[in-house]
Order: structure tokens, then C-alpha cells, then sequence
């Protein structure tokens, strides 16, 4: 299923719990320089677009298109990798959270540096042997989130596509943006079936994967396994779980 099909089924309530993180919106604007011109590809509903700049987007999926709220920047329906503009037509080009629903990654990062003279992506690092145990929704209940990633490019290549260097960005404890590692402090959010729908990731792993996962995390925080095995984030105002801006 490409990441159009995929949010056409289950993107209806995406914006109750998807929207802009100032915190990391500022990491992501201050990599886009002066650009005055930005295009923001694989748009979504809208977060993160700069208000102060003048901003194309792309998004491929009907039903997000339709969710980007009165006054938004004008939408393009296509592909990231085959994107309909001129070369060098824009100062910018953004990517947030999407790269990993592309059919073609290092195809989509190529276009936009084809069309922009700065590439700004935000991605998660996955090439580090680590990764799925820095995070203890990975690493306790949800182990088939590696399955879903097989075969699609490290980090490293997509950088190298691109010649992009590598931010690291913390996701504060309160993040605003319920993206799928958001609520590493508040677990709780994770038996909100509204939080889950939200994610792509719950209906790559598939229903039966879900059930297991919060029926799991549902005893051990009453139990209070969770907050034993996990005291050390009890303090902790961001975590590192493995979130990167390419800059390029």
C-alpha cells in the first residue's frame, strides 16, 4: 500500500492529534536559511508549513488534501518522485514525516534537490543496530515495527542521495505533534485509539499486533511494570529516540 492509499483509509481523524510542535518547527525553519520560496513535499494537512514564507505543497493522498485548513498554501497533487516543477524552482524544499511512505525514497529526495537549492527532511534514524530498543514502545510491546522497515534506506544513503548532513532532534516530553514516538513520557496516550489512528504505524503492523501491544502496555502500567522498567524517564524534559533532520 503507498503512503497515498495508506492515509486515503485511515487519515479521516488525522488532525485531532497530528499538528506543529514549535519546538521542532523552529530546528526544521532555522535549516531552511533565508529561503523565501519553500515547497513542502508529502504536505499533509498542513503542519510545519512556515507562515512567513511563500509555500508550494505536494501531497498525493485525497483525503489529506482535504483537511488542510482554510488559508493553507496552495496543494499539488502528485508524487514525490516525480515532482511537477521546473528545475531549481523554489529556494527550498521541505519533507516532514514521509519519507518512509514513499515508493522510491532516494527518488523523492533527488527530485526535490532537483527542484530547490536547500533540502530540509525529517526522518528517523534506523541504520543504528540500537534504535528499536531506545525506545521502550519498540522495544517491550511493538517488535514488528522493524518488520515494516526492511528493505527501505538507511539513513546513510539518504543522506548521501542528497549529500545531506545529519541533525539530531529531541522530542520534548509534552510534544504538541502525535507522532509515534510523542508520548515516550505519557504512555498512557498509547490506549487512546484516537493517538493510534493518527499513526501510520499501528496499521502497518496490522490489528492483531495492536490488540497484543495495548493489552500488554494496559497491565503493566496498572500494574506498575511500565513506570518500574522505564523510572529513568520519569525526569527527563526531551529523549533522543532517534529522530534526524537532513540538511542539504
Amino acid at each position: 500500500m503507498s503512503g497515498a492509499q495508506l492515509y486515503d483509509t485511515i487519515g479521516a481523524t488525522y488532525t485531532v492529534t497530528r499538528r506543529t510542535e514549535p519546538r521542532i518547527a523552529a530546528q526544521v525553519w532555522a535549516a531552511l536559511g533565508d529561503a523565501r520560496t519553500v515547497l513542502n513535499v508529502g504536505a499533509g494537512t498542513g503542519s510545519y508549513e512556515p507562515a512567513d514564507r511563500d509555500v508550494t505543497a505536494v501531497e498525493p493522498s485525497a483525503l489529506m488534501r482535504a483537511q488542510r485548513p482554510a488559508g493553507a498554501a496552495p496543494c499539488v497533487a502528485a508524487a514525490a518522485e516525480s515532482l511537477p516543477f521546473e528545475d531549481q524552482s523554489f529556494d527550498a524544499a521541505m519533507a516532514f514525516a514521509t519519507i518512509h511512505h514513499w515508493q522510491d525514497p532516494i527518488a523523492g529526495l533527488r527530485e526535490m534537490r532537483r527542484v530547490a537549492r536547500r533540502v530540509v527532511v525529517f526522518t528517523h534514524e534506523t541504520s543504528d543496530t540500537g534504535w528499536l530498543r531506545r525506545f521502550w514502545l519498540t522495544r517491550d510491546y511493538l517488535p514488528e515495527v522493524a518488520d515494516i522497515l526492511v528493505g527501505r534506506p538507511s539513513l546513510t544513503e539518504l543522506a548521501g542521495a542528497i549529500g545531506a548532513r545529519v541533525e539530531p532532534v529531541l522530542i520534548p516530553w509534552d510534544c504538541a505533534d502525535g507522532f509515534f514516538e510523542a508520548y515516550w513520557r505519557r504512555p498512557e496516550a498509547y490506549l487512546d485509539e484516537n493517538v493510534r489512528r493518527g499513526v501510520s504505524v499501528w496499521a502497518r503492523v496490522g490489528p492483531d499486533a495492536e490488540r497484543r501491544a495495548v493489552h500488554s502496555l494496559r497491565a503493566d502500567l496498572a500494574s506498575g511494570r511500565w513506570a518500574e522498567r522505564n523510572r529513568d524517564l520519569v525526569d527527563l524534559e526531551a529523549a533522543e529516540l532517534g529522530l534526524r533532520l537532513l540538511v542539504a
